[in-house]
């Protein structure tokens, strides 16, 4: 196996790696700390310089990417490939074989050389004899044939490597298969899921088994197996173990987590825009903050051009539960209605901008990325996964969205891991997807209290 081979297969993983970082426009030290590695490990992959020895590693990079299924399985695909080579690689170094005793084994340089395998005796006086060591009498091996070209002999080393890559694509094969079932549709999200969600069931690892190729090293050139099988005769294949009997599905793990949601967030708790189909004449005065959630539904109203949520998550058990990432779904796409956009204010301002995920409905696979906060000119830190909560320590997630182009069903999906399992949290407004509208090019009114109605 040559080390080419390995040092390609690591640069086309590595290429990958790179592509996907690039994209999703993560630094090295936020994709670090997001897959519990060192930044120099995570610049090393990328690089090619070293691949990753665990299939967990790879699949956290591709999801905090935002990697497409197909993508996701391509870079699998080639980490598997890339994996392989180098175990191969290492495998295939040169073994120290001990120079024999004078005498135990025939100078290949004297004459012709005893071959077991084919059953023919050197000619005598071209060599010295071979005494054959007691024991029971090996099968004879079958003559070779002359219409199939002369006989080839692998060296030791070279059997081991090739049955080792071999067995090492085979479970490659079957891992990426098991993976391209059990990825989600990030296009097509699940229909009818509450705001509590389904745990994700964990994708059972699959064991290729012992290899007797790779596991036991291969006979020497002038050992006599004592039952020499003929490797491509079906006949003398072992019989494949019995089916074991099928079990039910394992019930999914509850959801350690309760989530309060928040749709109608005002910035600063007094500028919000909403779009409604209604004449200015038809529409009553805006309301506080706190009333919001009923005039926007009285007037069937939608957020205009942007829409701030948060969620307050407490911990319903004993234990703490981990916050893994938050991954933002899109459901459908629009084209924003014809309607007017009423403002809810005429301009307002505060000294605090909390630190929240910002998300562009507008992109094509939106990712909810972490901003920086102010507090009277001191910086709030952006918030960073892998986050704690528990009964008596709560977390509060601030989304804000935005967009420009499109009249957008939307949702989150947050990863959990507790003592219980792992799984999802669907955040929904009360069940039915979060919707933020463009409102770009529409007419705009404010309420002038003076006057007591809408004025553009």
């Amino acid at each position: 196996m040559g080390r080419g081979n390995a040092v390609d297969e690591a640069e086309r993983f590595a290429r990958l790696m790179r592509e996907l970082k690039e994209r999703a426009g993560l630094s090295y030290g936020a994709l670090a700390r997001r897959l519990h590695t060192s930044t120099s490990t995570l610049h090393r992959y990328c690089n090619g310089e070293a691949v990753p020895t665990e299939f967990a590693v790879v699949d956290r990079f591709a999801r905090a990417c935002g990697a497409l299924p197909g993508e996701a399985v391509d870079l699998h695909r080639a980490w598997l490939l890339a994996d392989a080579r180098r175990r191969a690689a290492a495998r295939a170094e040169p073994e120290t074989v001990p120079e024999p005793a004078a005498g135990a084994v025939p100078d290949p340089a004297a004459g012709a050389v005893p071959d077991p395998a084919a059953g023919v005796a050197p000619e005598p006086g071209t060599g010295p004899a071979v005494v054959p060591t007691p024991g029971p009498d090996p099968a004879p091996a079958p003559a070779p044939d002359p219409a199939l070209g002369p006989v080839v002999r692998i060296p030791r080393y070279r059997r081991r490597t090739a049955a080792v890559v071999a067995a090492g694509l085979t479970a490659g094969a079957v891992a990426v298969a098991a993976l391209a079932a059990s990825l989600p549709d990030r296009e097509t999200p699940p229909v009818g899921a509450g705001a509590t969600g389904a745990p994700r069931a964990a994708t059972p690892a699959v064991s290729s088994g012992p290899s007797e190729a790779a596991g036991t090293p291969a006979p020497g050139p002038w050992s006599q197996p004592s039952s020499p099988p003929a490797p491509d005769d079906p006949a003398s294949a072992p019989a494949p173990p019995p089916a074991p009997p099928s079990q039910p599905s394992p019930k999914p793990a509850p959801v350690p987590l309760t989530a309060a949601v928040r749709s109608h967030v005002w910035a600063f708790g007094c500028d919000h825009a909403y779009l409604a189909e209604q004449g200015p004449g038809s529409v009553p005065p805006p309301p506080v903050e706190a009333d919001a959630p009923a005039w926007a539904a009285a007037q069937r109203a939608v957020h205009a051009g942007a829409q701030i949520v948060e969620v307050t998550l407490h911990g319903t058990g004993t234990g703490s539960v981990v916050l893994e990432d938050l991954e933002v779904r899109v459901a459908a796409r629009r084209t924003p209605p014809a309607w007017n956009v009423y403002q809810m204010s005429q301009g307002c301002g505060g000294a605090l901008t909390p630190a929240a995920f910002a998300v562009n409905l507008d992109a094509p696979r939106p990712v909810a990325r972490s901003v920086a906060g102010n507090d009277a000119g001191s910086s709030l830190p952006a918030p960073t996964f892998p986050l704690r909560v528990s009964a008596s320590e709560p977390v509060v997630l601030r989304v804000e969205a935005a967009t420009t182009g499109c009249d957008c069903d939307w949702y989150l999906d947050l990863r959990w891991t507790g003592p219980s399992g792992s799984g999802t949290l669907r955040i929904d407004d009360g069940g039915r997807p979060l919707r933020t509208s463009a409102a770009t090019g529409r007419p705009v009114y404010g309420y002038a209290a003076e006057m007591g109605r809408w004025g553009r």
